[in-house]
């Protein structure tokens, strides 16, 4: 019983350095040789594009938003600016109008169907050669447009993401786990994009040629991480552009995050099952291991979990970094349940974040996986609400 136990602990841990410490090295060692791109240069023309902005009840930050996008530095007579209202029910749409003198255009379905649908709804408008998706909540720095767009300059390219950076409130008042989440993340995009590209975009920010983009897609999957796998199925990279800067505020409330990571994550089973064939090594070589290093490694961390710690469990008796170990789970999970009801009016210290975010971005993987199995879908979605406010 007790080598079953040691056996089980020892791959739940080997598996778990291989996801968040070995991948990332591989992939370094992998650039190493990898013939390096030359850096995209600007274009001599810059190309007709279409930003999309999908919302739902974004009153309270759209105006901020879409001043904003009309201030991002590229030619104002090559970019079509299109707010898809997903039958909002506030304000969204009156102030959308606003915005019509200065080329904002605004099409409002009229029943709610969520964001791929919305998307969906709004190709037949789209008039860019590419296509530029944004979050209301999402910031793109002024000069973060031209480096996204002359990513393309590249003809191997076919989907470019933003740089997403998390920025904390003015009064600091947000959580810290999720900044050194996404800059970890952020770093890993990077040794992808030198290897065989990312195997999805940021929703925040992100570009997409007109043929990937222009195509109706089921409405439980996400259409950013479904534009990298159409795009390399047609043969394209997609890439992560470091100076295409894009702040989103940090998500003060841990309950929020948990739903949030798990609407995303069911809609990322259903599109990594809607394009499954990427995942056949034989066909797609590293990319197939990238995907299933990013995607699916991440999400099956809490399955290998799980038996671990109850292996780990049955070992206190026997020996002592068996207790260790146990204390510090109970730690995580202490440091957990205290980040789930910390109120979001007040900080939290940067000692719990860490580990709190850890554990709760992991059940959230589990219970996700649990819905996306039992065939659940979350095609309507509830944006999460963030702080407007910018980093001091």
């Amino acid at each position: 019983m007790t080598s079953v136990c040691v056996w089980l602990l020892a791959i739940a841990l080997a598996f778990g350095v291989y996801t968040y410490v070995g991948y990332p090295l591989l992939l370094g060692l992998a650039g190493l040789f990898r013939r390096g791109r030359a850096p995209a240069a600007s274009p001599a023309e810059w190309p007709p594009i279409s930003i999309v902005l999908p919302v739902y009840n974004e009153a309270a930050v759209l105006r901020q938003t879409l001043e904003n996008l009309l201030r991002l530095d590229y030619p104002a007579d090559r970019r079509q600016i299109l707010v898809v209202s997903d039958a909002s029910t506030d304000e969204t749409d009156a102030i959308a109008r606003e915005y019509a003198g200065r080329g904002v255009e605004l099409l409002r379905l009229p029943t709610r169907g969520g964001k791929t649908a919305a998307e969906n709804a709004a190709l037949p408008l789209l008039r860019g050669d590419i296509i530029v998706t944004t979050d209301a909540s999402a910031r793109p720095e002024p000069g973060a447009l031209k480096p996204l767009i002359a990513s393309f300059s590249d003809p191997t390219v076919g989907v470019a993401s933003g740089h997403y950076v998390s920025v904390a409130r003015a009064d600091g008042h947000a959580n810290h786990g999720e900044s050194w989440y996404v800059g970890y993340d952020m770093w890993v995009r990077l040794l992808e994009s030198r290897v065989a590209g990312i195997p999805g975009a940021a929703g925040c920010f992100h570009a997409v040629r007109a043929p990937i983009h222009l195509r109706v897609l089921p409405e439980e999957i996400s259409r950013d991480f479904a534009a990298a796998l159409l795009a390399r199925e047609q043969g394209w990279r997609t890439v992560s552009v470091e100076s295409a800067v894009c702040t989103v505020p940090r998500v003060p409330s841990l309950r929020k995050e948990y739903r949030r990571k798990v609407r995303t994550i069911v809609r990322g089973w259903h599109t990594l099952h809607f394009k499954r064939a990427l995942l056949n090594p034989f066909r797609h070589g590293f990319f197939a291991w990238i995907l299933a290093s990013h995607k699916i490694c991440r999400w099956m961390i809490p399955h290998i979990a799980l038996p671990a710690l109850v292996a780990l469990v049955c070992l206190t008796p026997t020996f002592w970094w068996a207790r260790v170990g146990v204390a510090l789970a109970a730690t995580a999970g202490l440091c957990a349940g205290l980040a789930w009801w910390w109120p979001e009016q007040r900080r939290l210290p940067k000692l719990v974040a860490l580990p709190a975010y850890l554990v709760v971005g992991n059940v959230a993987a589990l219970h996700a996986s649990i819905r996306a199995v039992r065939g659940e879908r979350t095609p309507v979605w509830e944006p999460t609400r963030r702080a407007v406010e910018r980093a001091a």
